[in-house]
């Protein structure tokens, strides 16, 4: 068991280490039996978190409060500008420096690159990074890992394929970086040209000798996997919309394509049209599940930040 989380926020999956990673899915493992049973833990009672979500989100902000709930902690917070001071002008840094104030953490969801970051150096309570434009979603990719680790056992020695956005998807940017850091793991890129992972992603990897191959195609590589990892294609990342209509639809997964095959399929949600519904009640589907270990993973991070960093 690892004894120490060394972070104070969780900005970037990039600031990980594989030992912070083990110390939150172990964590998250023992919490899981609380978050099944709808039970209640006291572990956080009488603390507040700040919920500042500038961008929709169902499932992100109701795990998180949920996931505060059964520590027995209570939120606050908006889930859009207009119900804000915000849509009268005021700075994010003066949102941010009242939360302080009130909450003994903050979660952010924002449409640009970087405002997580901006605040957590602001402010003097843990800040959770929930999304920020098409860079990271850190908290994301620890429920990500944590549903394949339980689904199959561990992470080393898996063959993953990323599908779909990987442009502006920045579950599967955050997913990237966090699987350089298991052995012998190996990717494969399945994107149509126009949203083909970044060079900065592939850069990162290279950095972590990272083995990953880019296809346009899932046929190519459906016998290889044991994950397939399936994104949206983002209608709101798209400046043109005829663009968007271009791409949409270009990949689809059924129950038909994924007979005989040894693998599972995840996907951080809201889907589209990308997974046939016929996928639901097959042994295949592990993007409901993945959903809902959202709560025992988010739980674990609360817990450590809340409690590493007494307000």
């Amino acid at each position: 068991m690892i004894k120490i989380f060394k972070l104070k926020n969780i900005i970037s999956i990039k600031d990980f280490e594989r030992l912070d990673i083990d110390y939150i899915l172990e964590e998250a493992s023992k919490l899981e039996n609380i978050a099944q049973s709808k039970e209640v833990s006291e572990e956080l009672k009488g603390k507040i978190l700040g919920l500042m979500f500038f961008e929709p989100s169902t499932r992100t902000k109701l795990s998180f409060e949920t996931s505060m709930k059964r520590l027995s902690g209570q939120c606050i917070g908006f889930e859009n500008t207009g119900s804000s001071s915000v849509s009268k002008g005021e700075s994010i840094a003066d949102t941010a420096k009242m939360f302080e104030g009130y909450s003994d953490a903050l979660v952010i969801r924002h449409e640009l690159e970087g405002v997580s970051k901006f605040i957590s150096d602001i402010v003097d309570i843990p800040v959770i990074n929930a999304g920020d434009g098409s860079s990271q979603h850190p908290t994301q990719t620890l429920l990500d890992l944590y549903t394949i680790k339980k689904e199959l056992g561990s992470i080393d020695n898996l063959k993953i394929a990323l599908i779909g956005d990987l442009k502006f998807g920045r579950t599967v940017h955050s997913l990237a970086n966090a699987l350089g850091l298991y052995e012998n793991v190996e990717l494969y890129f399945v994107a149509p040209n126009e949203l083909k992972m970044p060079q900065e992603v592939l850069h990162d990897l290279d950095e972590m000798n990272m083995s990953y191959t880019e296809v346009s195609k899932i046929e190519e590589v459906i016998d290889k996997v044991n994950v397939l990892y399936v994104t949206r294609i983002q209608k709101e990342r798209f400046a043109d919309i005829e663009d968007y209509l271009q791409i949409k639809g270009a990949y689809k997964i059924n129950k038909k394509m994924l007979e005989g095959k040894d693998l599972i399929v995840m996907h951080p949600l809201p889907r589209i049209d990308e997974i046939d519904g016929d996928v639901d009640n097959t042994k295949y589907n592990k993007y409901f599940t993945q959903a809902a270990n959202a709560v025992p993973v988010r739980m674990a991070i609360l817990k450590t930040l809340i409690k590493n960093n007494p307000k």
